[in-house]
């Protein structure tokens, strides 16, 4: 809210403003209609003016300087071009009596009368006679001037609410009005003579002599709003809405104040000799002696001028504006709010349409204010699109729910061929298609499809695209293509709703046959889709969308699920590389005999590995591919792949120069796949091996499958001399076994490192004195696994204990370490005896007497000893009759399975 200060300290410079403005601001809103003109209403009396006037729907009261009052009743007419006329009948014509002027007229539509000031009195008329009202009652003498209550506290219907200014007293009196009768209600005293009132409620608005004031006549608060000088010009108090008034400020300004003394609308800027006043939403109309001024009060702009010479009154009706010359009656008629706002869009004023149609809502149907606004917002939008304003047309299109088929429409061959969409009608814009909106421009050519493709983008997963999904995304498929845009593959990746007939032979113009194969595929046509890539990787069509196309393509058969494709165009794949094209096979699930490939598009690998058969390299990446990462346990398959591995590590060793690090390579594949595999044929690959001596490590690996582990040692110790392979043997073959087992492999390697008689082995190439050191470094880093009594007896007599020593401390530590290990364990398996017996005590309870007055519970004989059974419940029988029970399936009987005997 703003303080009516602000506004009346402002500069006063809005008249050279609006004046300069004037053209360029200009908008018919109204047109003046005359109503009665002066033969009508005076005939050939000169000297007879119009001082007041009065309307109450169609009658219209004429108040004359000559004491007479004349009743019209006026009929609106529409011509053919639609323009709105009045044509005024005379009813009557009454004759007050007196030789003063008639000052003011109101009517009282619900008491039938007509409130009439002339001469300082105030009296009633009746509204169809004006005939006085007989009463004497009915009179208020000494008023100067007076208003009705529109907005009254009162609940009568058949009263209505007055205030008078007194032209004897600064004091304001407020009166009840009944048919016959005036009634005091209040008088409150002014600190100033007042000059003008209006009332809404309990508030009176004033004009006094130096300053206008806002006063409540219940409560008597009072607030001063700011000065003027009555003598300069004739005040204006005029009440514009519920607790809202208008006022004459000095400056040329037309004031808003509320009923709290403060303003909250800006104010207009009218001329310094206004003289009459009303508002005509969202209007507000001024009248001075030459023209007739009209302002929005949503902008404060000035809209349209008329010219209005000897005016004097100004007055509003029920939303009718009246004007009055001395001599004529006019209607200033509103224009419908529908040209006024297409006037301001054919003069491109975007914004002061939207201002004056958001400002009218109130004064409109919601449903057709909706309507209407959209409309509105969507021309807009055209507007500053035609200006390349591009975020401000987007907002308005948004905002408008735009049709988006309206702009693709303007973009030449962008809808679908098949789409039924023809555009609005009335037409919301004067472009025929982007060339004539261009006009020839290729650079707002261009920023007018990069808008679309953005606006697009954005509107196509709203609802904004409901129905017209496929004219949407097929114009947004046609504009990237032709725009060479990145975002092509993701809209084509992703769901969609491009038209193949449509979009096909576009992607082909502009040669983006990659996207093209996406579209056929997104369409189920994978043949198609293969084929065209195909024929882009031969060289046949240019694409350079994807330069890793064969990895896509292959990428493609191994997702596909027409197995038939898959089949057909493997070999294509494979053709050109090997390693890739097998991924067609190693990204597919692995399918089995018993399933349908029709539902599971899987393949079965016995299949894929008789079709491979002809790529040997791709063979053995789709078996390491079964055996070593989905881990299927099928002897087939790692024999195969050993065999595989063999042939290559063969072919390498036969190459010359030989490739050493390839022959690494294969060694490695082949001796892993030998240690951690336990289902190939273990005798097909030994013969395989037999007469290759560069292959002695595998053979020892395979003899160590074989359990014979002699052999197996034999060869890397006095073959290879690898000493640290054969330790390595002994790790890797007792790794899944007992200690036991692993002792005993230690032991063979330590007794063919010894040679000691009864092994079977003889000493081979490795000298005696290296396979001693080797002993004794394996007995020294590994004495715990060996027995100790047993290495004692096999070591040559020779060999010093300090020599062993490291040998001996760890056999004596692990021996001692065993031993307390054992005593612990024992000692816990004691405590935890002795826990289990003591608990077993305390569920028993309490001690049980016999005595040899006390019988058996089964045979009822008296015990002879102290050996009992205690049936739950603690009673007690022999044991011979516990044990001779024979009823099994008795509750007794089950409970003596759970028994327990003691003395």
């Amino acid at each position: 809210m703003e303080s009516l200060w602000f506004h009346f300290m402002r500069p006063c410079f809005y008249s050279s403003v609006d004046a300069c403005c004037t053209a360029k601001m200009s908008v018919k809103a109204f047109e003046l209609v005359p109503a009665v003109d002066r033969d009508h209403l005076m005939g050939d009396k000169a000297r007879i003016n119009i001082e007041c006037i009065e309307c109450c729907g169609k009658h219209l009261y004429v108040g004359t300087n000559d004491c007479f009052i004349h009743h019209f009743l006026l009929e609106e007419n529409t011509t053919v071009k639609g323009t709105l006329t009045y044509s005024a009948q005379k009813l009557l014509v009454m004759y007050l009596g007196q030789k003063k002027p008639v000052e003011a007229l109101k009517a009282a539509s619900a008491l039938e009368r007509l409130i009439v000031l002339c001469d300082t009195t105030l009296s009633m008329v009746d509204m169809v006679t004006l005939e006085a009202v007989p009463s004497g009652g009915a009179k208020v003498k000494g008023v100067a001037a007076f208003c009705i209550n529109e907005n009254p506290v009162i609940g009568d219907p058949f009263c209505v609410e007055i205030a008078v200014i007194s032209s004897r007293r600064r004091v304001v009196q407020v009166y009840m009005v009944y048919e016959d009768r005036v009634q005091l209600v209040k008088e409150v005293s002014t600190p100033q003579q007042p000059c003008a009132v209006s009332l809404d409620g309990y508030f009176l608005c004033l004009a006094l002599s130096s300053q206008y004031m806002i006063l409540n006549y219940s409560t008597g608060a009072s607030q001063d709003l700011f000065p003027y000088d009555s003598e300069e010009r004739k005040p204006i108090v005029k009440r514009i809405g519920r607790e809202e008034f208008l006022l004459a400020a000095p400056g040329g300004l037309g004031m808003f104040a509320n009923a709290e003394g403060v303003s909250q609308r800006a104010p207009v800027n009218w001329s310094e000799s206004v003289i009459g006043a009303a508002v005509c939403f969202p209007y507000v109309v001024a009248l001075d002696e030459n023209f007739i001024t009209i302002h929005s009060m949503l902008d404060q702009q000035l809209k349209q001028t008329l010219s209005f010479r000897d005016g004097h009154i100004l007055q509003d009706f029920e939303g009718k504006v009246v004007l009055a010359s001395t001599k004529a009656v006019y209607v200033l008629v509103p224009l419908p709010l529908e040209r006024q706002v297409q006037d301001l869009l054919a003069g491109h004023r975007v914004e002061e349409a939207l201002t004056l149609t958001e400002g009218a809502r109130r004064n409109i149907p919601k449903d057709r204010f909706q309507v209407l606004h959209k409309r509105i917002l969507q021309q807009a939008g055209f507007i500053q699109f035609g200006q390349l304003q591009f975020s401000e047309a987007k907002e308005h299109f948004r905002r408008g729910q735009l049709d988006v088929r309206e702009l693709i429409s303007l973009y030449p061959l962008l809808l679908p061929s098949s789409s039924s969409f023809t555009r609005c009608h009335p037409p919301l814009h004067g472009f025929a298609d982007l060339n004539h909106l261009a006009q020839g421009d290729q650079e707002k050519v261009q920023q007018c499809k990069r808008f679309l493709i953005s606006y697009l983008g954005e509107v196509r997963s709203t609802e904004g695209a409901n129905g017209c999904r496929e004219d949407v995304d097929t114009a947004l498929l046609k504009l990237y293509a032709e725009q060479d845009h990145e975002s092509l593959l993701d809209l084509l990746a992703s769901p969609n709703a491009c038209l193949l007939a449509d979009s096909a032979p576009w992607l082909e113009k502009h040669h983006k046959y990659f996207a093209l194969g996406l579209l056929y595929h997104y369409n189920g046509q994978d043949a198609a889709a293969l084929l065209l890539w195909v024929r882009v990787m031969s060289g046949e069509l240019q694409d350079s969308t994807r330069t890793d196309l064969y990895e896509y393509i292959v990428d493609f058969l191994s997702f596909c699920s027409d197995l038939d494709l898959v089949w057909k165009y493997a070999d294509w794949a494979l053709q050109k590389d090997q390693t890739i094209g097998v991924q067609i096979f190693t990204k597919r699930p692995v399918g089995k005999k018993s399933q349908s490939k029709e539902k599971t598009g899987q393949v079965n690998p016995d299949d894929v590995i008789t079709y491979l058969g002809k790529h040997s390299q791709a063979l053995m990446l789709y078996l390491e591919h079964l055996v070593l990462e989905k881990r299927i346990q099928r002897e087939q398959f790692h024999t195969q792949l050993a065999l595989l591995y063999t042939d290559r590590v063969l072919s390498a060793l036969n190459q010359s120069p030989r490739p050493e690090q390839k022959l690494a390579a294969a060694r490695d594949k082949l001796q892993f796949l030998l240690r951690e595999s336990s289902l190939y044929r273990v005798q097909l690959l030994l013969g395989k091996m037999d007469h290759c001596e560069q292959l002695l490590l595998e053979r020892a690996t395979l003899h160590g499958k074989l359990e014979e582990h002699e052999k197996a040692l034999h060869i890397l110790v006095h073959q290879l001399k690898n000493f640290p392979a054969a330790e390595a043997y002994c790790i890797w073959g007792s790794a899944t076994q007992d200690p036991a087992y692993r002792q005993r492999l230690y032991h063979l390697l330590l007794g063919v490192y010894l040679d000691v008689p009864g092994r079977g082995v003889a000493v081979g190439g490795a000298r005696v004195g290296e396979l001693e050191v080797a002993a004794v470094d394996l007995l020294n880093r590994h004495g715990e696994v060996f027995d100790a009594v047993r290495v004692l007896d096999v070591i040559p007599e020779g060999w010093s204990l300090e020599l062993l020593r490291p040998f001996l401390v760890r056999a004596l530590r692990g021996n001692m370490h065993a031993r307390r290990t054992s005593q612990v364990a024992l000692g816990l398996a004691r405590s935890e005896n002795l826990q289990l017996q003591h608990d077993r005590l305390k569920q028993r309870g309490g001690p049980v007497l016999l005595s040899d007055k006390r019988g058996c519970h089964l045979c009822h004989n008296t015990f002879t000893g102290p050996e009992c059974v205690c049936l739950p419940g603690g009673t007690p029988v022999h044991t011979h009759c516990a044990a001779e029970r024979v009823v099994r399936d008795s509750p007794a009987k089950r409970q003596l399975a759970n028994t327990s005997n003691h003395t």
